[in-house]
């Protein structure tokens, strides 16, 4: 079974982009507390379509989030010809609390 489930808070702000075919992602970074600070793990996530519009939106470096979604794994060569990977979860996200108020 390919299940993920964490809470934690965002380290940076949402990066919406959008595909060639029009679908929307949204990339976000989440930082998950263990035990101690030096437990902390940091976890790339990926939210399509219109969740993903809604996480730019809304969230914001800092906000508490708890997504749940499944594993997923990337290969690339870098500009070196160096073999490189990640693995990322691909995920629903629910706003634990909501991008702070702007004012002027």
């Amino acid at each position: 079974m390919n299940s993920v489930n964490i809470i934690g808070h965002l380290t940076k702000d949402p990066e919406l982009i959008e595909t060639s075919g029009g679908t929307k992602i949204t990339n976000l970074r989440v930082a998950v507390n263990g035990r101690s600070d030096d437990d902390t793990v940091f976890t790339d996530v990926k939210v399509f379509g219109k969740p993903a519009v809604a996480c730019d939106e809304y969230l914001s470096t800092g906000s508490k989030v708890a997504v749940s979604g499944r594993l997923a794994f990337d290969e690339w060569e870098n500009d070196e010809g160096e073999k490189r990977s990640r693995l990322y979860v691909i995920g629903n996200v629910d706003f634990l609390d909501r991008k702070a108020e702007e004012t002027d």
